[in-house]
């Protein structure tokens, strides 16, 4: 089969190489950019970052699946693929190590932040000793927003830090506290309390037309001060422009960011200046997830060959 990866060669911490080497029978192309300029020709695809539109997928000619390195389908038109007869799949992130390898990226985050990452660099250079002064997470209040295979990792991972852990859950969170143990999950309506409650506002759930920018300017003005903003999912959750407000006002201390309104974002973007720890979208690039990930995409191309259904369609 002929397999197009929608990224540069050696993005996603070498995946692609990893794949060729378990499936050498396949002939695989790497596009270079997160994105494509055609689909003719191809009986797989890998989007990674990229826009899957009706328009594109209506010039495909053979192509039989949509197979996601990951989670996120935010860009493919699911509905346009089905219609087309292209099964669409992707690689749930609590069957792979990725929900655990991103929950361990959220808490060096929180660790990071609330210790002063930045201006412990700063002091190390100056020859200054004993600065920053941190705050510790003992006794803190972590707010969780999604409670899925990511939120469940961290929540796993938190409890031994001695933290009050809360929530919110679209579905039933009633049945969500119970059984993870938290002291309040709400639904989404309830948004509001957790932000006034939480020291750290974690965001850990998919984006989608309902909640995008659902982190903005009221949802800062809100949140306790002193607090810290997390983004683990995608950075259309958050308005770029009252993020930068916030910080700049002192309405939070800081935020941890691996997604990013736009990607790879500008590093002269003022926004950086302030307490931001920003990773470079590679909170599920570990080696231990990217066998999982590897490992459910080739079980899902050898299917395919065979002419079996994929596992863990959409």
């Amino acid at each position: 089969m002929k397999i197009l990866f929608a990224a540069q060669e050696y993005a996603w911490g070498g995946f692609l190489s990893m794949l060729k080497a378990k499936l050498p029978q396949h002939e695989f192309h790497a596009s270079g950019y997160f994105g494509f300029d055609t689909l003719q020709g191809f009986d797989l695809l890998i989007p990674t970052m990229s826009i899957v539109d009706r328009k594109a997928l209506l010039k495909s000619d053979r192509l039989k699946l949509i197979q996601q390195c990951g989670a996120g389908l935010e860009g493919v038109d699911i509905k346009a693929a089905h219609e087309m007869n292209i099964w669409v799949a992707n690689v749930p992130t609590d069957i792979s190590g990725n929900a655990e390898s991103v929950a361990e990226l959220g808490i060096f985050m929180m660790i990071g932040l609330s210790r002063n990452l930045n201006k412990m660099k700063t002091s190390f250079s100056n020859r200054q000793m004993g600065t920053p002064p941190g705050k510790a997470l003992k006794g803190k209040t972590v707010g969780i927003i999604g409670l899925g295979g990511i939120g469940r990792a961290l929540i796993k991972r938190l409890k031994a830090f001695d933290v009050h852990i809360i929530g919110i859950k679209q579905f039933n969170p009633q049945k969500a506290m119970k059984e993870l143990d938290l002291e309040w999950v709400g639904a989404q309506k309830d948004m509001d309390e957790l932000l006034k409650r939480s020291d750290y506002v974690v965001l850990c759930l998919p984006l989608t037309l309902d909640n995008k920018h659902i982190i903005n300017s009221y949802a800062f003005n809100i949140m306790k001060p002193g607090s810290f903003i997390i983004n683990l999912s995608r950075g259309g959750l958050i308005d770029h422009d009252a993020l930068e407000m916030a910080l700049r006002e002192g309405k939070i201390d800081g935020a941890g960011l691996d997604v990013f309104w736009e990607e790879p974002p500008d590093p002269s973007d003022p926004i950086f200046n302030y307490n931001v720890l920003a990773t470079p979208h590679i909170a599920g690039s570990t080696d231990v997830s990217m066998q999982g990930i590897v490992s459910v995409v080739a079980d899902n191309i050898i299917r395919l060959g065979k002419g079996l259904k994929p596992l863990y369609l959409k």
